[in-house]
């Protein structure tokens, strides 16, 4: 089971802004070679007919670049658990094209994983849904999207157009969130290992997890206050003005300006980060006038062959069961 961590996290994995601020050490640029071999295997994708989501690891070779690969996965596992690839040529791309890229590259990293009960393998983050409509989720609007993690080892962003103003990524270390309340708040710590009730972790009823986890010497996060509330609610268990007091400051040290780094992401941009050290979130954004012009990201989920091992009551989630999973619960 998982154990109560009560020293400061050391190493990469707990960094604060201002380690980052002044370096670009984790931003991973393409080199000609790398950006042609991804240019070739978009290329004998589409020279056989195929496309998204219809094509395997085979069908899109890159093994050249297997070095550089592993070098993300070992960032993301071991590093600091986040990492930026820039450098592809965002113009001479359509929409069809990226969608090739994001799932050829992901099927490298690890193995895709679906993203609602349809289905869906790489998801469109656009502002296509109605604020209005309580079913619609906040990526799929233009509003402030909350810090949070996603059910999945790892989540990927491809930048395929920015938004008009507005759309900044922030991602915050759960290794820096940590210190910050075993120094400010340890009165709450053990608040944060007890199993809450947490609503849509790719099951059709609320599960029971910790929000941190420290188990074979790595800490694990998983949060997003709107989905604890609504799991409580929907299981008729209201929250103690304790629980609250607690999310309260989780809240306020994930907003401290000292822990979060801000980045805009540009056409062409792939934004990697491990859901288990890091948190993230998106300012609100304007759109263009044009809708061939608006803000869209691809996010990919992926399970990956590297991914830390996690204590029973942290039970590990990749995206959504299949359908006939989902019956049969």
């Amino acid at each position: 089971m998982s154990l109560i961590l009560t020293q400061p996290i050391t190493g990469p994995s707990a960094w604060k802004a201002a380690d980052l601020a002044n370096s670009d050490a984790w931003i991973y640029r393409l080199s000609p070679d790398a950006i042609a071999t991804l240019d070739a295997a978009l290329a004998s994708v589409k020279a056989r007919g195929l496309s998204f989501p219809g094509f395997g690891k085979a069908d899109f070779p890159i093994e050249s670049l297997a070095a550089e690969l592993n070098r993300w996965s070992e960032e993301l596992e071991n590093g600091l658990g986040f990492l930026l690839v820039r450098g592809l040529p965002a113009e001479r791309y359509s929409d069809e094209d990226f969608q090739i890229l994001t799932y050829g590259i992901g099927l490298h990293l690890g193995r895709p994983v679906r993203q609602n009960p349809k289905g869906d393998l790489l998801g469109n983050v656009a502002a296509v849904g109605d604020i209005n409509d309580k079913h619609t989720r906040v990526y799929e609007t233009n509003l402030y999207l909350p810090y949070h993690t996603d059910p999945s080892d790892v989540v990927g962003l491809m930048c395929v157009r920015k938004a008009s103003e507005g759309g900044l990524s922030s991602l915050v270390s759960t290794a820096a969130v940590y210190n910050q309340i075993l120094e400010q708040h340890r009165e709450y710590l053990g608040l944060y290992y007890k199993r809450w009730y947490m609503a849509h972790l790719c099951q059709p009823d609320p599960a029971l997890t910790a929000l941190f986890s420290f188990h074979e010497g790595k800490l694990s996060c998983r949060y997003l206050r709107q989905y604890i509330e609504l799991g409580h609610e929907i299981m008729g268990l209201p929250l103690s003005r304790v629980e609250i007091e607690a999310l309260d400051v989780f809240d306020s040290v994930l907003h401290d300006p000292a822990n979060r780094l801000d980045m805009m992401m540009e056409p062409g941009d792939l934004q990697l980060a491990n859901n288990n050290a890091v948190l993230h979130s998106r300012t609100g954004f304007v759109d263009h006038d044009d809708p061939a012009q608006r803000r869209k990201l691809l996010r990919l989920w992926l399970e990956m062959p590297n991914a830390r091992a996690h204590s029973p009551d942290f039970p590990g989630r990749n995206g959504f069961p299949e359908p006939e999973a989902l019956q049969a619960a």
